[in-house]
């Protein structure tokens, strides 16, 4: 099986040739250049797009676009052998044989998410390595990958979400079919495979749009970083086109099951249709009946982007990442209370606990974080596999100034009570990678700019925490250098941690618990209404969370999330799925017991 998505721009492997497309509505004349045949003349219609069809130009030629006195490379190219600034490469996307053609993909009920970033996953940092440790992620039990950003971005070494060639994946990590390869893998092996996408803007290194299409951009609306994209004015439509051919590739020729939309929130767009829900119609359509999983990052907690039809499935998108859950639970671990945790800092019970049972802890309430400002929509209307829980992502422990996970800074029982609670909730749980074994690696912030840029994202850096008291002065020296190729291989994981104590034992209760979800609960999740859940508290830092499953079973939680041991015994409701203590007595000190009451089905 073969499959190539055509788009009205970047370049289409015909017969004896290629077809290079280019929208160039900003500029003057517009050639085409090939090494060895010089600047080809592209003609443009009215409409700024330049064309050209070059016989004999096949899968591996070298181009760029001579715009002026620059030599570009293609803003949908599909291949940059040589980093941003160079060439690129036609690619012909059906010289791959696919071998999964029967997959059908897996239910969203099924999903446990493993996120992982290709340059430090492994010590080589590649697709091929990545392939290489499919057997065990599968054998964990984890059910979808969710790839961090690969949109090409400047230099050997980045997170991703600087990426400016939205159709060629990173090529420090491989070629197209090195990617196209893992994902058939992955398939092999009943894995689904999902990609984190920025659609919110272009990193500040290698961005040749605006030499081509300035409209591209808009002083409308205005960004963290910058110029907003220009999603809705009357010159749009190629932008939107642009980013939904984008999600619609990777859904169709690279064959992913999912894409998860990063930090929505800082998408400006006024459209009575706006780019959001019409990326998400569109790649529905597209895909059919094969289920996809659409999934945001959204700040705004905008609950109707995740509403459902009558027979339950979603309209728009399938789920978000719920950082009220994470906050809630990192305020109770840690005690930290500065920045966003300040809204949690009063009763992170109070939140935790309706992340629990309504989905959003922040549902229309003011934050103090936010200056007072209103955030979220109501939510409880909604099943529990519309939010996505996690104690760690990258955005969370990268963040950090010096990029801990959550293992440096609270004890183990805590931890695990943490983890027993969210691999087991009806939510969808996220783990990020070494997260189930607790790696002693941090995750840092790593970037490879040029070095003008360079010494602006050093201070920016040290600017981000000039408020904690520890890196202020000569403080601000000990946060890692982000361009420094140290910080990089700092944040690679530790495959031989896995191995040895504390960290088997650890990975062993991961898998115990990921078992008993498959086996218990994810064939009980299909159904599943939101608004069925009920909350006692049972002590300032103790509660009883009960949820009605799709198959009309009950699921219940008995959690003490304090230090100190919860008086007298809290009896169960069905029989014990996991205890984090054993199941006998009262509530230890980070105590938790499941129990499923399944009338004996």
């Amino acid at each position: 099986m073969r499959r190539s998505h055509a788009m009205p721009f970047g370049t289409a492997v015909e017969t004896g040739g290629t077809r290079f497309r280019l929208w160039a509505p900003d500029c003057g004349a517009v050639a085409l250049h090939i090494p060895g045949r010089g600047d080809i003349p592209m003609p443009k219609d009215t409409g700024g797009w330049a064309e050209t069809v070059v016989p004999g130009a096949g899968a591996g030629t070298r181009y760029g676009f001579r715009v002026g006195g620059l030599l570009i490379p293609d803003p949908a190219s599909r291949h940059q052998p040589a980093d941003v600034h160079d060439l690129s490469e036609v690619v012909d996307p059906r010289a791959y044989e696919w071998a999964d053609g029967g997959w059908r993909g897996r239910p969203w009920e099924e999903a446990v998410v493993y996120e992982l970033h290709v340059g430090t996953f492994t010590p080589e940092g590649t697709f091929a390595a990545a392939l290489a440790r499919l057997d065990y992620l599968a054998d964990l039990g984890v059910t979808a990958i969710e790839l961090m950003p690969l949109a090409e971005f400047p230099g050997a070494r980045g997170w991703g979400y600087d990426g400016v060639l939205l159709f060629a994946p990173e090529a420090t990590y491989g070629r197209p079919e090195d990617l196209k390869a893992f994902v058939d893998a992955a398939h092999a092996r009943g894995l689904m495979v999902m990609l984190d996408v920025v659609y919110n803007h272009f990193g500040p290194e290698g961005n040749y749009l605006h030499a081509t299409a300035r409209r591209f951009f808009t002083d409308r609306h205005h960004t963290p970083w910058g110029q907003a994209i220009n999603y809705d004015g009357a010159d749009a439509g190629p932008v939107r086109d642009f980013v939904i051919h984008n999600a619609l590739y990777w859904l169709s020729e690279f064959h992913f099951d999912g894409l998860r939309l990063d930090a929505v929130h800082a998408i400006q767009d006024d459209s009575a249709k706006t780019v959001l829900e019409e990326l998400a119609e569109r790649a529905r359509e597209a895909c059919g009946d094969r289920p996809i999983h659409l999934v945001l990052e959204n700040d705004d907690n905008a609950a109707h982007l995740l509403s459902r039809d009558g027979r339950g499935r979603p309209r728009h998108y399938t789920a978000q990442w719920n950082d009220d859950i994470h906050h809630a639970l990192h305020r109770l671990l840690t005690n930290e209370a500065g920045g966003y945790y300040r809204d949690y800092a009063p009763d992170p019970m109070v939140h935790l606990v309706r992340c629990l049972t309504d989905g959003f802890a922040f549902q229309g309430e003011e934050s103090e974080h936010r200056e007072g400002a209103r955030r979220g929509e109501p939510s409880r209307h909604l099943p529990p596999g519309a939010f996505v829980s996690f104690l760690q992502n990258h955005d969370q422990i990268g963040n950090r100034a010096m990029g801990e996970r959550i293992d440096a800074l609270a004890p183990w029982p805590a931890v695990h009570a943490a983890t027993a609670l969210l691999l087991l909730a009806p939510q969808v749980p996220l783990l990020f990678q070494g997260e189930e074994w607790g790696a002693a690696t941090p995750f840092q912030y790593f970037c490879d700019f040029g070095p003008g840029l360079a010494h602006s994202v050093r201070e920016g850096r040290k600017h981000e925490f000039v408020h904690f008291p520890e890196f202020q002065g000569e403080g601000a020296n000990r946060i890692p250098d982000p361009v420094a190729p140290e910080t990089f291989l700092r944040s690679k994981l530790d495959w031989s941690e896995a191995a040895n104590p504390p960290h088997a034992h650890r990975l062993r209760e991961v898998r115990t618990l990921l078992v008993l979800r498959k086996r218990e609960l994810a064939p009980r999740l299909a159904g599943m209404a939101g608004g069925t859940a009920t909350a006692e508290m049972l002590g300032a830092r103790a509660f009883r969370v009960r949820w009605r499953l799709g198959d009309d079973s009950t699921l219940t939680v008995v959690a003490n999330f304090s230090a100190v041991p919860l008086p007298g015994i809290v009896p169960g409701e069905g029989r014990l799925l996991y205890s984090t203590y054993g199941g006998v007595g009262a509530l230890p000190a980070w105590g938790l017991d499941w129990f499923l009451d399944d009338g004996g089905k």
